[in-house]
């Protein structure tokens, strides 16, 4: 199983970018997918997670701007990012994993990462 993460670039503040997380030998099924980003010199943290168990769930600074969804036919989840701000310039990374509800922001929790997507918006 390999996840590709895709769709990062240069934005200015207050523009939009989908990124893409595509699966390659296997489906997502039951799975959780969810989005983490590592800004520069930051700890990594939690963005957006789609489980069909356990819901949809933000991180409450993208909560209203940024939107998930799947398309299981393509193996794809998307993230729709919208009203882009400097501080969300970070490395955009997709992950799989089957954790907990009360652990679906852990990022322990995920066993598969993809590559990463380079995400910069400039202000």
């Amino acid at each position: 199983v390999q996840l590709q993460a895709s769709g990062g670039g240069l934005v200015q503040a207050g523009g939009s970018l989908r990124l893409s997380c595509t699966t390659s030998g296997h489906t997502f099924g039951n799975k959780a997918i969810a989005w983490f980003r590592q800004p520069p010199g930051k700890e990594r943290e939690f963005v957006a997670v789609i489980s069909r168990p356990r819901g949809i769930h933000y991180a409450d600074s993208v909560q209203g701007r940024f939107t998930i969804s799947r398309d299981d036919p393509k193996n794809t989840v998307y993230l729709q990012m919208d009203s882009l701000k400097p501080e969300d310039t970070a490395v955009y990374l997709c992950a799989t994993g089957n954790p907990i509800y009360s652990a679906l922001k852990d990022a322990d929790m995920y066993y598969q990462w993809g590559q990463g997507t380079q995400v910069t918006v400039s202000s």
